[in-house]
């Protein structure tokens, strides 16, 4: 019943869209319209052989007016997978509670992982001690670094996943292409993902990984 309102309320708030000039360059990239794109190649953050559904894209109506996240419909406990190699710089899992009011938000357990080139991905609502990984930890991309569910500001159990850069004007949010079973994609809401059959070397059983 939740995901139904959920959806209903996203396509009657329509009109209220972002200002922010990242939305206009996204779209444009959704569409294969910037040619000269050298961005890095993210994995999905789930297993070979599933498919999820984001149900909420860039800048979305619901919660993400100002935000260029993506939102994965996921059952409490699935496997999540980290996108691109680094180093866990954040990791909160002490949050029980969560739902559809932003009194919760405090409650969002995550983990903050730190790229080679200074970004940074942000893995969001994860279930209470649901982090596999602890801060220092280097991990792989495609290793299995916690278990998702609904804590913090949560309609519905979903992986709230975020990227952003450092640069000259501070922290950045950017969007990410992913390589999925079709091939090179910037994600779509209301869309069915599945990861392009790979081998990761984190998916059978979680690394083992080292204090830094």
């Amino acid at each position: 019943m939740k995901f139904l309102i959920l959806i209903f309320c996203c396509f009657f708030a329509a009109c209220a869209v972002s200002k922010n000039p990242l939305r206009k360059e996204i779209k444009q990239l959704q569409k294969g319209k910037i040619k000269d794109d050298t961005s890095f190649v993210y994995i999905l953050p789930f297993e070979n052989k599933k498919a999820h559904l984001i149900v909420q894209g860039y800048f979305g109506v619901f919660s993400h007016k100002e935000r260029a996240a993506l939102d994965f419909k996921m059952k409490r406990g699935t496997n999540i997978l980290a996108v691109r190699d680094g180093v866990v710089t954040r990791v909160k899992e002490d949050g029980t509670k969560g739902g559809w009011s932003k009194k919760y938000s405090s409650q969002g357990n995550n983990i903050v992982i730190q790229h080679s080139d200074n970004s940074r991905s942000g893995y969001w609502h994860l279930q209470k001690d649901g982090a596999l990984v602890k801060v220092g930890d280097t991990v792989r991309q495609g290793q299995i670094i916690g278990l998702s569910g609904k804590t913090g500001y949560a309609a519905i159990p979903h992986l709230h996943l975020i990227v952003w850069k450092s640069n000259s004007r501070g922290w950045q949010q950017i969007a990410t292409r992913f390589q999925t079973s079709k091939g090179i994609k910037y994600l779509r809401p209301w869309k069915w993902y599945r990861n392009k059959e790979t081998s990761f070397p984190g998916v059978s059983q979680p690394m083992e990984t080292t204090g830094q």
